[in-house]
């Protein structure tokens, strides 16, 4: 069963969103929600909440779901337009440039600008001690991802803690990216002793999600050791465990599984309450899903050809996808293989995966209809518990504590589910080898969902991977990646010159 819909009703927007000045940091006018006409009821605070909620849905924040694969050598976009992130991944992005690159710096602000605004007020609204405080736990974990999205993106960042006039959001500095990750970390940390193990409805912020997401925040500042702290607390919740099947794990039917620390919530319908990656991702025309789809980002060769043979032989290239990783047919569609019962690609049409020669499956909506709106129920999960593991691998090879420990982790992943049952890893390997083999699986593991990106930066490795050739189907050159070569600079976005002009304090990212 879908779950009350609690991220998206148009009356958020008209609070939070009419009259709103959209210009630096988001400020909310002062006199833009006043007690006469708010803050009355716990109804208000729900609402507003919601409010805060709602923005992770946007396409920069978690919205593209797994369509963030073009920012990376494994996944390719064709439309130029669509959240830019073909220029992301292709090393076009320019300071001026929209989507993306400027929007995540606006939609994190405006997670910090409602949260600020909530914190300051709801507590005018007689509430219970625990629902003060899960609410409060609530917002302190918006306001984390936010500051966490914005430090891996940006760098370090203006640090606001209340609601502030236009006038002051223009004179703010950036902190440094150490002042801004520890900000991520100490709302995190509000948010864990704040919140239960067990939220009073489905896709709200749970202690176990607060603590997943400290320990990303802290895994990508490599803080190893406290990766591992932060994982036994998790552990220690006996609530996680790996979903016994990798290819039903992103289905609507297995929705807040066991493996889901936190998850973006969605619905059909026909008021924006579905999401749209979806409906981005399917193979197009002739298929179950009535509005077709735009197969907007797809797997590249490259990525194909890293998935292995479940018994560790060399692939046959007169049959290349007989006896491979079962994750390759569960994730990327290919020559060969069906789609609602149709040829791919010889049947289906569609604009990347005819000259690309695959197309994505996971997190599309196979024998699923969707609204003519064109959006689809299927939830985006934003942390699992086959991440915690894995982050406990990559903790343990980079303390040097227990590198037989860490190869153990990597074979759960490769042989605990009922339909992956790949050759395992043998134990006795140096750092560096098990190093190399932690990172391979986590992009095997999480292809198309959203990490592959950040791991090529905290990992300082896109000058071993670019240039990166995109190659079609009939093996013609459709574009090289990063063609002049990926530089340090690019593990930062710039700050959007729409910022900088309203705001002279702003520096440029270096190399900007």
């Amino acid at each position: 069963m879908k779950k009350t819909l609690i991220y998206s009703l148009s009356v958020l927007f008209l609070l939070f969103a009419n009259g709103c000045n959209e210009s630096y940091l988001e400020v909310l006018p002062e006199d833009k929600i006043t007690s006469a006409t708010f803050w009355q009821s716990e109804d208000d605070i729900i609402l507003a909440l919601n409010g805060i909620y709602s923005v992770l849905r946007h396409t920069a924040i978690y919205g593209a779901g797994p369509s963030f694969e073009a920012c990376t050598p494994d996944g390719y976009q064709w439309s130029h337009w669509n959240g830019k992130l073909m220029q992301i991944g292709n090393g076009s992005v320019t300071t001026s440039l929209d989507g993306v690159p400027a929007d995540r710096w606006t939609m994190s602000y405006r997670i910090i600008s409602r949260a600020n605004y909530f914190l300051e007020n709801f507590e005018k609204v007689t509430l219970s001690a625990e629902a003060k405080e899960r609410y409060m736990g609530e917002v302190h974990f918006l306001r984390g991802i936010a500051y966490a999205l914005l430090a891996e993106t940006y760098g370090g960042v203006p640090i606001i803690d209340k609601v502030i006039t236009t006038k002051e959001a223009t004179e703010l500095k950036r902190a440094t990216l150490d002042e801004t990750w520890a900000k991520a970390v100490s709302e995190y940390d509000i948010a864990i002793a704040a919140l239960k193990v067990d939220a009073p409805q489905v896709g709200r912020a749970t202690k176990g999600a607060a603590l997943g997401m400290k320990m990303r925040a802290l895994l990508y500042q490599n803080k190893y050791t406290d990766v591992l702290t932060v994982i036994q607390q998790i552990e220690a919740l006996n609530k996680y465990a790996l979903f016994p099947s990798y290819e039903e794990l992103f289905k609507v039917a297995n929705e807040n599984n066991s493996e889901v620390l936190f998850d973006i919530q969605y619905i059909d319908g026909e008021q924006a309450q579905g999401n749209f990656f979806a409906w981005l991702g399917n193979p197009g025309v002739g298929i179950t899903t009535d509005a077709g789809g735009a197969s907007c980002v797809a797997p590249t060769q490259n990525m194909v050809d890293k998935y292995e043979m479940i018994d560790g032989s060399k692939v046959d290239p007169a049959n290349p996808y007989k006896g491979r990783d079962p994750r390759l047919d569960f994730s990327i569609l290919r020559p060969g293989a069906n789609f609602e019962g149709k040829p791919y690609p010889t049947v289906i049409k569609n604009h990347t995966g005819q000259r690309v020669g695959f197309n994505m499956r996971k997190y599309t909506s196979e024998g699923i209809k969707v609204s003519t709106a064109r959006q689809n129920p299927i939830n985006f999960i934003v942390l699992r518990y086959g991440d915690v593991l894995m982050s406990k691998a990559e903790a343990l090879i980079e303390t040097n504590t227990g590198i037989d420990e860490a190869i153990k982790i990597i074979n759960r992943i490769r042989t605990e589910r009922q339909d992956v049952k790949m050759k395992p890893v043998p134990l006795g390997l140096s750092q560096a080898e098990a190093r190399k083999k932690v990172r391979f699986e986590r992009r095997i593991e999480f292809f198309l969902e959203g990490t592959y990106w950040s791991d090529i930066k905290r990992w300082k490795i896109g000058g071993e991977l670019y240039p990166s050739e995109v190659r079609g189907g009939d093996g013609s050159l459709i574009e090289t990646k990063f063609s002049a070569g990926y530089l340090p600079k690019d593990d930062l976005l710039p700050i959007p010159d729409s910022e900088r002009a309203q705001n002279k304090n702003l520096e440029q990212n270096p190399g900007w």
